[in-house]
Order: C-alpha cells, then structure tokens, then sequence
C-alpha cells in the first residue's frame, strides 16, 4: 500500500525547500503526499525576502480536514514561524496515531530567521515530547538546548543525549554544520547509538536538504522501514540528490538538491 505522508510546513516559491521540498522528497521515496502550509515565504536561492504565517485557526482548518477524510500514515513537521502556529498544530493533532518526524526549522541557510525566539520554548514543550524521532542541525540543536553549537562528534553526541531527555522518541542530529571530513549524521534512540557518513559534495546548491531529508525520513518510516534503517535510506537518498544538484540549473545563489535524480538521471 502506497502510504499517505502529511507535510506540515512552510512554502518555498522557489521550489528548493518547504512543502515544494517535501511534496517531492515524499514522492520520490514511495509516498502520497499530503502538505498543510502553515506560512507563506517570498525567498529564492539567493535568501528570505519575507514570511507571512497562515492564520492559526486555518492551520488547523486544513489538519482537520485532512483527518477528516484521509489516513494519515506518517507526519513530518517543518517551518512553524511562531507559537501560535505550533499551538494549532499541536492542538490539531491530538490523537492521530502516526510516526512524527519533527524536522525543527529555525533558520534559513541564508540566515533569516524562521522561527521566533520566543516560540522556541512552545517548539520544546509541545511538539518535541510527541516526536518518534527529531532532525535538528548543530544550529537547531544549540537553540533547542540554548547552548553553543557542538564542534565534533562527541559534542553531537553530549546534545542528543540532552534533547532526548526533552521526551522525543530518537534523535538524528545532523552533523553538515560541522564542515570538516565527510557529512557526519547521529541517531540516538534509547540505549542505541548510530553514526552515518557520506563524502561531502563540494556543490553549494544544498538549499532545502533538511527539508528533503525529514521527508525521505517519514516516508520510509511510513513504508515499514525501522527506524535506524529507515535514516539509512533517507541518508541515501539525500548524499544522491546532493551529488546530483549540479545538474540542474535553478537561480544563482544556493539552488536545490536534484530531488528526482533517480528518475531523470544525474545521479545513483
């Protein structure tokens, strides 16, 4: 069965990252993908011009409807803006029965801001505790735990410690902030303890990857996959589509990752 994965996220006209990202990363990987906005960017590769947020009460609006109707069998939970927002959508997901990938995005590569200081704490208190696993990077992490970023390895490994004690099912910390050697990834669920590289791409078109891979991440959760088997996959899948940005062509700052490169080529 082909299974139904609900984005819950902000939009990227540009098509590198947001619902744009996650509709194709979802497809990609095997899923039917479903997608509530819960913001609106004006941004292309170059960065964020501007962010409106979708009225919290449409957010859930549109959750509803979804439930209403469809099956959900995976959730992955992008850009939320501010608390408002993570209220509605904490509130709207009271008892659906499906696997959370809460991917905890705070700032665009380009620097803006995409999440309040202030919603930092509801992010922490509302949406992390009910997560089977969270994809923070160094920086996300640092923010969530509201210390310094980590610097290697074992810093990575001190903080998913920490943000597990925060009550989410696993962590993938992703270690790409750290810019040295091969892109270094952390799962730490429970007791176990998985460390993933891949060679680093010396393309700069990366633009939307943490987007890509929580999605990948979903979706093959969403597929039976386990959890430590499914962040292999996903790790896969997004080391191809990176490997495979160069090949397209899209603006002329940090353009996207090839998202179907296993389709039109270009790619593993």
């Amino acid at each position: 069965m082909i299974p139904n994965v609900l984005s819950i996220a902000g939009s990227d006209p540009s098509g590198g990252a947001g619902i744009q990202a996650d509709i194709k990363s979802i497809s990609a990987n095997g899923g039917y993908a479903m997608a509530v906005l819960t913001g609106l960017t004006a941004q292309n590769t170059d960065g964020v011009k501007g962010v409106s947020l979708v009225d919290p009460a449409f957010v859930t609006a549109q959750i509803r409807a979804i439930r209403d109707d469809i099956r959900i069998d995976a959730i992955k939970i992008g850009m939320l803006g501010d608390a408002t927002v993570i209220e509605a959508v904490a509130g709207a997901l009271q008892g659906v029965d499906a696997p959370i990938v809460l991917d905890p995005v705070m700032v665009a590569r380009s620097g803006d801001r995409l999440l309040a200081d202030r919603a930092v704490s509801a992010l922490r208190d509302l949406l992390v505790p009910r997560a089977t696993v969270i994809t923070p990077n160094l920086p996300e992490a640092a923010d969530l735990l509201g210390v310094a970023e980590a610097t290697d390895v074992d810093g990575m490994r001190h903080q998913a410690r920490a943000l597990l004690e925060l009550g989410c099912g696993a962590v993938l910390i992703k270690g790409g902030h750290l810019g040295q050697g091969d892109a270094t990834d952390l799962l730490l669920s429970g007791g176990d303890e998985t460390v993933l590289s891949a060679p680093r791409s010396g393309t700069r078109n990366t633009h939307g990857t943490g987007c890509t891979l929580s999605s990948a991440l979903a979706t093959r959760i969403a597929l039976g996959a386990d959890l430590a088997q499914a962040v292999r996959e996903a790790k896969s899948y997004i080391s191809a589509a990176i490997a495979a940005a160069d090949t397209l062509s899209v603006g002329g700052g940090h353009g996207p990752v090839h998202h179907f490169h296993k389709l039109w080529g270009g790619g593993a």
